[in-house]
């Protein structure tokens, strides 16, 4: 195998072409080779694992002088696929998840540890985003301590366990730490270690229920024209409206998969992500016509199973649920809705509440929504400002 870099480099760029990349892109991996080959000539222009780490970190600006993001996107991305060469003799075009890149721990013990908490819950049978959600907070908290000196888990007591919130609060939101820590409890118990899981108890985080209002009747109508009439394409039409007119969530619209919709019954039958119950819902005429129009004529060629895939090469399944956040939002922003910001949740409160309001009971809302236990369906309560008025009761006296 030649290992310079500039043999390397014509390969990765004839990988990247034959997977369709942008010639954008292909340009900018172009220039990264470039400054990756003149750093190179120290060495006769062989690459090698050990310079292909020193580019990496050489994520200060020339120009600027200070920290680049870009550099370190645009090397780092370079280097990863050098290396899958160098090491498996295949360029590795294959997407990674933002929420697997956290640093490990560096403790032998800790890594260890780490690696049975996950084969647990792979043997479990956890959704990868609950592993990923799970994992990374396990490892969030392992970091926490080396940081402080602990390097052995028996060394972990319940004060670290009070402190590890206040460490995460430059990352997660105050309306969300108590998620945070619910995310975190289950590697506690994986553990064993009751006295961490008490001290866990004592942290005073509050579940927040915030209320998400109803669109407005004439904003959902501007975003089904802009969908109708082809502003957007059919791919986050489809993906829009199926969110606004079934409430799916966003894990179960980016696990879609072809096999899931019937076409001939004009309806979709799926195993949810959250629950692992299955759910069938019908598919309205204009759903099934975007998704039809995405599938026939848009949707890249591709052995994935998955229904809506990247617009870019590589043209694999979104990468997660923020790409329909994402999505969601340039669909608004297209039908002239520039100062609304929703996501497939605020979507799913918004069908949800709308079925209330017609008067449909909670156990079929529930149904619908797919739901594990009814009462989750409660929360919706909040949204239906009629019904609460009607529950008001008058106060003694204050009719005289």
């Amino acid at each position: 195998m030649d290992t310079t870099v500039a043999a390397l480099g014509d390969v990765i760029v004839t990988a990247l072409k034959e997977a369709d990349y942008m010639q954008s892109t292909i340009n900018q991996y172009r220039k990264s080779i470039k400054w990756l080959g003149v750093l190179a000539e120290e060495q006769d222009g062989q690459y090698t694992l050990t310079l292909g780490k020193k580019f990496v970190s050489m994520t200060i600006s020339p120009r600027s002088g200070k920290y680049s993001a870009q550099r370190h996107f645009d090397y780092g991305r370079l280097v990863c696929l050098f290396d899958s060469y160098i090491l498996t003799g295949t360029v590795d075009l294959s997407m990674r998840p933002r929420g697997l890149q956290k640093e490990k721990p560096s403790s032998p013990e800790f890594s260890g540890l780490l690696e049975s908490w996950s084969l647990d819950m792979e043997q479990r049978g956890l959704t990868p985003s609950t592993q990923t959600c799970f994992g990374g907070l396990a490892c969030q908290y392992l970091r926490f301590l080396e940081t402080g000196g602990v390097t052995s888990w028996d060394a972990a007591d319940g004060a670290s366990i009070l402190e590890f919130p206040e460490s995460l609060r430059d990352r997660w939101a105050a309306t969300s730490m108590w998620s945070a820590l619910s995310s975190f409890r289950p590697f506690l118990k994986f553990t064993q270690r009751t006295d961490l899981l008490d001290a866990l108890a004592l942290a005073r985080t509050k579940r927040h229920h915030g209320i998400i209002p109803m669109l407005d009747s004439g904003v959902e109508r501007q975003v089904v024209d802009a969908c109708q009439q082809g502003l957007v394409s059919a791919r986050d039409a489809a993906i829009t409206l199926l969110a606004l007119g079934t409430g799916l969530r966003a894990c179960d619209i980016r696990n879609l998969q072809l096999t899931d919709i019937h076409w001939r019954e004009g309806t979709i039958g799926l195993v949810q992500q959250k629950t692992g119950n299955p759910l069938t819902l019908p598919l309205p005429p204009l759903v099934l016509t975007k998704l039809a129009q995405y599938v026939l004529e848009d949707r890249p060629d591709s052995d994935a199973h998955e229904v809506f895939l990247r617009l870019k090469a590589p043209h694999i399944a979104l990468t997660d649920h923020a790409s329909n956040y994402v999505i969601v939002n340039k669909v608004f922003h297209a039908s002239g809705m520039e100062g609304v910001k929703v996501g497939t949740r605020s979507l799913r409160y918004n069908a949800a509440s709308k079925l209330l309001q017609a008067g449909t009971a909670l156990p079929t809302i529930s149904a619908i929504l797919g739901h594990a236990h009814s009462d989750s369906t409660n929360v919706y309560l909040s949204v239906d400002t009629e019904r609460l008025r009607s529950c008001i009761l008058p106060l003694p006296g204050a009719g005289l």
